[in-house]
């Protein structure tokens, strides 16, 4: 509606001035010079008026766009004007301006609830530009750094020197565990530093979290979870010891005074042998159970080579099938790329592999269609794994997060070490093991 009625106004001056300069014009030929140059002084003023016009237009709209510019707001035009096109321009911008001022005043309400959101988040956040200045640093991170305010990545050398190398190069990295200390204490802060674009520039965004607290309560629950099994295993092995061990010295003591039994029956003959017989085994059983304890405290550090996926797998099925049982399970391999290789220990993750085997083995008893796949390859996230699956009864899944806890068992021989053991051999490895178990069971062991 304001363009209309800016074109009509702008054709009517335009039409007047052109019917102004036809009649000077035909005075001028008709030798009428004083109409003529009456005429003339009129073109020259609407010609004159034709500018101002413009201009006034001009000028509003530029004085409009510098006042949203500098957010100036307070900007408002006379909505009461005898030029009806000037009067609903004038009210057009007016309305722009409030529709701006409400859209701004929405963006800021929202930039200050991430702001606090930010502020009062657990996890430290700061973000570096290309140049190395920390653009924003919420006040989460500089409680863990235990230095305000931060300006510039070069203030991290004041933090820790090794600190600062790992933003030295202002490259990103992955989850990275720092071990910080300070007048405050020991700090163990998990860092990752992710690449994000922000109005066509890139920038650094670091996550900072304190996650000592979390480690602790982790140790605490694995102490208290591994007390538990050795409680349990101890208990079982020294209760039949101690009953045996009081029938027999029954046989040499009357009440609280020793007694020399001057005939022995048969039979406490049979029960005294038989009772020496059992402390003697109860007595091996606690003595490889705590071998076992000792054999997954003193394991080597990986003497590491490269070694082919498909010669491991090979070796791992042939060792499977030798073992003499009943059921009949099918083993397969699956490996992408045919020429992946792992540099790994090659008998201790043959050890992890053959246990993981076994387990599967065992949990196929009576199934009658039991397979166990051996995968190799490389995930998303470009890191090499080998998992192991099969299709059998599965883990319960109030026990699976038991499942890697040393001499936690859920079979009736064994010491329950094999899981933990193996678990250990994969952090030497700098690597992982992980279990889902719902429709089939997989371990998953990732290397980095």
């Amino acid at each position: 509606m304001v363009s209309r009625n800016l074109y009509i106004q702008l054709v009517f001056r335009v039409v007047f001035m052109s019917i102004t300069v036809v009649l000077a014009t035909y005075f001028f030929f008709n030798k009428q010079y004083i109409a003529s140059s009456i005429g003339a002084i009129v073109m020259i003023f609407q010609t004159a008026g034709l500018i101002n016009y413009v201009n006034q237009t001009n000028r509003k709209i530029a004085y409009f766009f510098d006042a949203i510019k500098n957010e100036d707001f307070t900007l408002r035009f006379p909505e009461k004007l005898s030029v009806k096109s000037l009067e609903e321009l004038n009210h057009s911008l007016n309305m722009l301006n409030s529709m701006i001022q409400d859209i701004h005043l929405k963006k800021q309400a929202q930039e200050q609830y991430y702001q606090e959101i930010l502020r009062q988040a657990d996890i430290g956040m700061f973000t570096i530009n290309s140049k190395g200045h920390i653009l924003y640093a919420n006040p989460t991170v500089q409680e863990l750094l235990n230095y305000r305010p931060l300006n510039h990545v070069k203030q991290l050398k004041q933090v820790d020197d090794d600190l600062y190398k790992l933003f030295e190069d202002l490259q990103p990295f992955e989850n990275t565990i720092f071990k910080l200390g300070n007048e405050r204490g020991k700090k163990e802060l998990s860092l990752k530093c992710t690449p994000i674009t922000i109005e066509g520039k890139q920038v650094l965004l670091v996550v900072v979290h304190d996650i000592h607290k979390e480690l602790d309560e982790k140790e605490t629950d694995s102490w208290v979870k591994l007390i538990r099994v050795l409680t349990h295993e101890i208990m079982n092995t020294i209760t039949p010891i101690t009953s045996i061990s009081e029938s027999i010295l029954n046989y040499f003591k009357k009440g609280n005074n020793p007694d020399i039994p001057t005939h022995f029956s048969e039979q406490q003959i049979k029960n005294t042998t038989k009772g020496l017989e059992v402390i003697k085994e109860q007595g091996l059983d606690l003595m490889s159970f705590v071998q076992s304890y000792r054999t997954f405290l003193s394991i080597p550090e990986p003497d590491k080579e490269l070694v082919p996926a498909k010669a491991l797998l090979e070796k791992i099925t042939l060792l499977l099938n030798e073992q003499k049982e009943e059921i009949h399970i099918k083993i397969e391999t699956i490996i992408e790329p045919v020429d992946l290789e792992f540099y790994i220990d090659q008998k201790q993750l043959t050890q992890v592999l053959l246990n993981l085997g076994k387990n599967a083995k065992q949990s196929l008893e009576g199934i009658d269609d039991g397979m166990i796949l051996f995968t190799a390859g490389i995930n998303s996230i470009n890191k090499k794994f080998i998992q192991v699956k099969d299709n059998g009864a599965g883990i319960p899944e109030n026990l699976i997060d038991e499942v890697f806890v040393p001499f936690f068992t859920t079979k009736n021989t064994g010491t329950g070490i094999g899981l933990s053991l193996s678990k250990q051999i994969m952090r030497l490895h700098g690597g992982s093991i992980n279990v889902t178990s719902r429709e089939t069971t997989q371990f998953t062991l990732t290397f980095d």
